[in-house]
């Protein structure tokens, strides 16, 4: 599984288009209308690449940038044993080792509840923004217990974590925001683009009420975990972000904050996001980028979710919401880089969140507990002008929100695996001659 897993590690959010779009000549994104139209015609982003094709012909376009490289400064060394003793200085209990049993069973809640984890996907986390929403105006959103999230899905969990009282500031995060909004073009030693406006926008959207309101659940007994991926260690770390809050104070803001500019973190795409920490006597950082770099979404660690396991949920119903399309999409691939990347990333995205739902199916069942998963209909085929467009995120943030109002918002199992490929008909057309 970890060499699989290693093939997913553009997928986390908008990261195999957008590095599509930054290995344009020159490295210049949007520079060059060639390659515009590659990348359009190839995105991977929730593997929409059909309905990619029909973009218009502009981009939008993010803040100019210099094309200077900058080289940064050389890291502090540390060993691996500093890696597994390394703790965030004053707070111990920010987080966990994901494939640790014994950390994960013991930050989860005393009460038994309803679990969500929220997927990766980038700009399409407007599904899931727009599913919960509808859930909300339909009087039937569960109290979740516990809420996990990866990457996209790690950036919208603190307002459902908090409650619909922050519903309109979900909505907004997904349907009022352009690429310029997320990244800045110019490369860098460590990335194609500089992702400060995504770090900005995170400092504006997770206020101190926010920050507070989520505290407050955690004493409550809720529970609110977030995956980044610690590049250094090869492990997903999951990070209490209830326990960050209820700690309270300017630098525990700032670790939220920066936990969740993490799981954002597109590795090459974006630069990785380094966090203090300390173990033996040293002061270092550690680097973390995207949480889908381990899997799409988290529900327990991975040696629960095996099949040669007896571990039961200690949940209520497992309900997971995925924020990326999930049926094949022909498309006759250019010979050029950015279309074979993107193309092949995509279709790995599919692989590995169809397996990760199966096995989630399968402990569910496993553990006695309702299963309860949202997909992206595979009707919806909005076109998009390139990433992070509005209009389209709006109309995802609205077939999310229909589908949260409906009778029947979520399946009972795994969406079906897609058959072969539809035979043509030979039957012959009408007015045709035999």
């Amino acid at each position: 599984m970890n060499n699989f897993m290693r093939w997913t590690i553009f997928t986390c959010t908008a990261g195999a288009v957008l590095v599509a779009q930054l290995m344009a000549p020159a490295n210049l994104p949007f520079a060059a209308a060639a390659a515009r139209a590659q990348v359009r015609s190839t995105s991977p982003v929730a593997a929409k690449s059909h309905r990619h094709s029909a973009r218009a012909a502009k981009t939008p376009t993010p803040p100019a940038a210099s094309n200077e490289r900058t080289e940064a400064p050389p890291r502090v060394p540390y060993t691996a044993a500093d890696a597994a003793a390394a703790v965030i200085p004053g707070i111990p209990e920010a987080r966990f080792w994901a494939s640790s049993v014994t950390d994960f069973t013991n930050a989860l809640p005393t009460q038994p509840g309803p679990w969500l984890a929220l997927s990766s996907g980038g700009e399409d986390g407007a599904f899931g923004a727009g599913l919960l929403n509808g859930l909300t105006a339909a009087g039937k959103r569960p109290d979740f217990s516990v809420v996990t999230g990866v990457s996209t899905g790690a950036l919208m969990a603190p307002f459902i974590f908090a409650g619909p009282k922050y519903d309109d500031a979900l909505r907004q995060a997904y349907t009022n925001i352009t690429s310029a909004d997320i990244y800045e073009a110019g490369r860098t030693s460590e990335a194609f683009a500089d992702s400060w406006p995504l770090r900005d926008l995170i400092a504006k959207q997770i206020t101190p009420d926010l920050f507070k309101d989520i505290g407050l659940a955690y004493r409550n007994g809720r529970r609110l975990f977030v995956v980044s991926y610690d590049l250094d260690a090869e492990r997903s770390v999951v990070w209490n972000m209830g326990a960050i809050a209820a700690h309270g104070g300017d630098a525990a803001l700032k670790l939220f904050r920066t936990v969740l500019l993490a799981s954002a973190s597109i590795p090459g795409g974006f630069p990785p996001t380094l966090i203090d920490v300390e173990a033996n006597g040293k002061k270092f950082q550690e680097m973390h980028v995207d949480g889908g770099v381990g899997g799409q979404f988290f529900v327990a660690p991975a040696a629960l979710m095996a099949t040669t396991s007896d571990y039961r949920l200690p949940a209520t119903d497992l309900y997971v919401v995925i924020n990326t399309g999930l049926q094949p999409e022909f498309q006759v691939v250019e010979r050029f880089v950015p279309s074979i990347l993107t193309q092949a990333v995509g279709a790995a995205v599919k692989v590995d969140t169809r397996l990760m739902l199966d096995r989630a199916y399968v402990v569910a069942k496993r553990s006695g507990v309702g299963f309860d998963v949202a997909t992206i209909p595979a009707s919806f085929d909005v076109p998009s002008r390139g990433s992070f467009d509005p209009d389209y995120m709006k109309a995802l943030f609205s077939v999310g929100f229909d589908q949260g109002k409906s009778a029947n918002p979520f399946a009972n199992e795994p969406p079906p695996y897609p058959g072969p490929p539809p035979t043509p008909s030979t039957d012959p057309q009408p007015g045709a001659t035999k």
